[in-house]
């Protein structure tokens, strides 16, 4: 008989963290191997995370929406043929004597009033009212740092329906809301000053000096100066959104405010430049007219477009190495594997990028079976946190809303995304033996953004340069 211990499991390079979504067990059932144990998202997919044992739950370690960082011990199964669904014992912690035990154990006996007046008002401080949920671990914090229930009713939620997340109370602590020291009540200063008061009487009489008065550090010259500078530059806020009457507010989702979020970083993080292509893909059309029944009634799915825009994007990855990295600090990382995103808009709008994983090594039959099967698990929710993970490279296709061209936000921590634009039938000039013609081709444009701290205009243009020529220069008698 052993206990368990089901960690959050790792999501990829870029993901530290999920949020918990909702249990789908609970204490003292029985598990299966592979049984979804509870539900997580993060910025890009909700998922199930499943047991990798047999046993029975006999202990949660998070609560519903709570932060959970990748290794965290989320549930303790039990394991074995007895099995014990009481509480875990608690552990007790011993401490080591110090070598002075009269003065520690005064020490010790004003921290202990300390922390007991704390702990009773912040108790009372929270003890309001509100219809904002407020998970254990948000309120324990809260204690902590002193901060009141009124004071926690002000923090800006980014959690679901506008709840404070462990990340939320802590920014605002370290932004300057309310601390600990900042918090101090009349009961803690009467304690120290008792205890303080003991201390002195137990030191011997010539050693007993006046008590010092603290007095506060004079201002610096930047301190005083702070005030004056405020007055000139002042702090613009946001204007804040009139609602007239008959608008409707509607809640963000929370996979839309983690979106949100994450396009924000990503353009403070990465200089956006952007390189326009057009293409002339009248041969592909022609191509695909020809093979796509055949193709069906062989492999059972449809032959999209996708595949070859996959294809011809990994072709170029390998011909321009230095367009498939990420910047960590100071330094480069060059990707050895070719891993390309392949964003996919949901039903209710929001917007997911499953990865093809090591896309120049499949042919173009495997990468049609590859892109069909991602974007039907996409639209159905049932993509796994490992196949949205370690993208080097995206690809989206503003095409498919009827869209020319766009200019695409990167998908961090790459530098580079493509936009493939819609294809349409235009009059154009072409030259042939008897000289220029006007005929009508079919042609798109390629919107390429890439991140101008370490990729120069030269090679984003030549790599949206090499993709357009392999697209042009397509071989109408290929099989597939």
């Amino acid at each position: 008989m052993s206990k368990f211990e089901l960690k959050l499991p790792r999501m990829g390079e870029s993901v530290a963290e999920a949020t918990l979504t909702s249990w789908l067990k609970e204490v003292g059932d029985t598990i299966e191997m592979d049984e979804p144990i509870f539900e997580i998202a993060t910025d890009k997919v909700d998922s199930e995370v499943p047991s990798e044992v047999d046993g029975v739950l006999i202990e949660k370690c998070f609560n519903v929406d709570d932060v959970v960082e990748v290794g965290q011990t989320v549930a303790i199964i039990q394991v074995g043929d007895d099995v014990d669904v009481t509480e875990p014992e608690q552990t007790v912690k011993h401490v080591e004597e110090e070598e002075e035990p009269v003065l520690q154990e005064m020490v010790s006996a004003a921290e202990s009033a300390v922390m007991h007046a704390r702990a009773q008002t912040s108790v009372a401080q929270l003890n309001g009212t509100s219809d904002r949920f407020y998970s254990p671990l948000v309120k324990n914090i809260a204690r902590q740092e002193g901060i009141s229930f009124d004071e926690l009713e002000t923090i800006t939620g980014t959690g679901k329906d506008g709840r404070v997340t462990k990340d939320d109370i802590l920014n605002y602590v370290k932004k300057g809301g309310s601390t600990s020291v900042e918090k101090t009540t009349a009961p803690e200063t009467a304690a120290v000053q008792e205890r303080v008061a003991v201390s002195q009487k137990v030191a011997t009489p010539e050693k007993v000096a006046a008590p010092v008065k603290e007095e506060a550090p004079a201002p610096s010259v930047s301190a005083k100066a702070a005030p004056a500078a405020a007055k000139e530059a002042p702090v613009q806020e946001k204007p804040k959104t009139q609602i007239s009457r008959g608008d409707e507010v509607i809640p963000m989702t929370r996979m839309g405010k983690l979106i949100a979020k994450h396009m924000t970083d990503s353009v403070s993080t990465s200089a956006h430049v952007q390189s326009f292509i057009e293409v002339d893909v009248t041969n592909i059309v022609t191509w695909r007219n020809k093979i796509k029944d055949v193709f069906f009634k062989r492999e059972g799915e449809k032959f999209t477009y996708t595949p070859i825009f996959m294809e011809a994007v990994a072709k170029a990855l390998k011909k321009y190495p230095m367009m498939n990295i990420s910047v960590d600090g100071d330094s480069v990382i060059k990707k050895k594997n070719i891993n390309i995103g392949m964003a996919a808009a949901l039903p209710d709008g929001n917007l997911i990028v499953p990865v093809i994983k090591n896309a120049d090594q499949l042919n173009l039959t495997g990468l049609a079976k590859v892109v069909n099967d991602l974007a039907d698990r996409s639209r159905n929710n049932a993509l796994k946190p490992d196949e949205v993970q370690g993208g080097t490279y995206t690809v989206t296709n503003v095409g498919t809303f009827g869209s020319v061209f766009g200019t695409p936000i990167i998908n961090q921590p790459q530098v580079g995304i493509l936009a493939l634009g819609a294809i349409r039938k235009i009059p154009s000039v072409i030259e042939t033996a008897e000289g220029d013609v006007i005929a009508v081709r079919s042609k798109m444009y390629l919107s390429h953004s890439y991140d101008h701290r370490v990729v120069n205009g030269a090679l984003g243009s030549m790599f949206a340069k090499a993709v357009a020529d392999y697209l042009e220069n397509w071989d109408v008698n290929r099989e597939v």
